[in-house]
């Protein structure tokens, strides 16, 4: 579990799923979650609007309105900060040390996460084993 002041860097997945309101989050993630968006901690890389909107137009994902509705609904339920997409991580995501998988929006969410000093927080097993390794902080749901 990430200390209590640290920032928080929702996967995609976890977005949707908070969004959605999918019931996979304990009491005490909701409970670091909503801390985390009244301290303005809790965010997200602009690279999981770019994969919600692959993810819908190739059908891999059912939103309940256009896509582009969808997105501006749920950054403005979940009050959630942009973390850029900068240079500095375009660059960072292809030089992430150890092994990591080829996602591109993966890599690009760690490499955020590294130069951010956030933690993911996330279901994806390969994050969560590239997190046992030290490279990135990330917590499972």
């Amino acid at each position: 579990m990430p200390e209590t002041s640290a920032k928080l860097l929702l996967d995609t997945h976890t977005w949707i799923w908070l969004v959605n309101g999918k019931k996979v989050f304990s009491a005490k993630t909701l409970k670091l979650l909503e801390a985390a968006v009244t301290e303005r901690r809790l965010g997200l890389s602009v690279i999981s609007i770019w994969e919600v909107s692959l993810l819908a137009a190739k059908g891999k994902i059912s939103l309940s309105k256009p896509c582009a509705a969808w997105v501006k609904e749920a950054l403005a339920a979940t009050k959630l900060s942009l973390f850029e997409l900068t240079p500095d991580v375009l660059i960072e995501s292809n030089f992430l040390p150890g092994t990591f998988h080829s996602d591109p929006a993966d890599r690009i969410i760690v490499a955020t996460a590294r130069l951010f000093d956030a933690t993911i927080v996330t279901r994806d097993d390969k994050i969560l084993d590239y997190a046992q390794k030290k490279f990135v902080s990330a917590m499972a749901l």
